[in-house]
């Protein structure tokens, strides 16, 4: 396997992440909207959200398309740039597994603290990540 190719391995870790809590999301939502019989079209506008008390898998499923849309623009920008090495890959499983903990934290117990830690140190991995990306562009 190619360094490139390594390096999409993670991507696709990260896609897996995604549709495991998108499943988690349902797997929560549909039991509690019939146990507290929320028809559906009440939470069609946001101000009916509040409806549901459990939200901790919707909020993450947000969260997975906000800091996350870097990480997938990052990788195929190295790999497109043919850049890829032990180094960037690395980088992108230790940015995987954080971002799976934080799922899992949020998820589950929802430790702000907790999250907000591994969020943190996700979020710092991937500036590594760009900025060692900038390094070798312009070296």
């Amino acid at each position: 396997m190619t360094p490139s190719q390594s390096l999409l391995l993670p991507l696709l870790a990260m896609v897996g992440l995604t549709l495991a809590v998108w499943l988690r999301l349902y797997a929560v939502r549909i039991p509690e909207m019939r146990r507290l019989r929320i028809a559906p079209q009440r939470l069609a506008g946001s101000a009916d959200k509040h409806l549901l008390k459990d939200t901790r898998a919707s909020d993450n499923f947000i969260n997975l398309f906000e800091v996350p849309v870097l990480f997938y623009v990052l990788v195929l920008a190295t790999v497109q740039l043919g850049l890829a090495d032990a180094g960037f890959i690395a980088l992108a499983w230790t940015f995987v597994v954080l971002r799976a903990l934080h799922s899992l934290i949020q998820c589950s117990y929802n430790r702000v603290m907790h999250r907000f830690t591994v969020y943190s140190l996700a979020t710092l991995v991937l500036f590594v990540f760009a900025g060692r990306l900038a390094w070798k562009l312009a070296g």
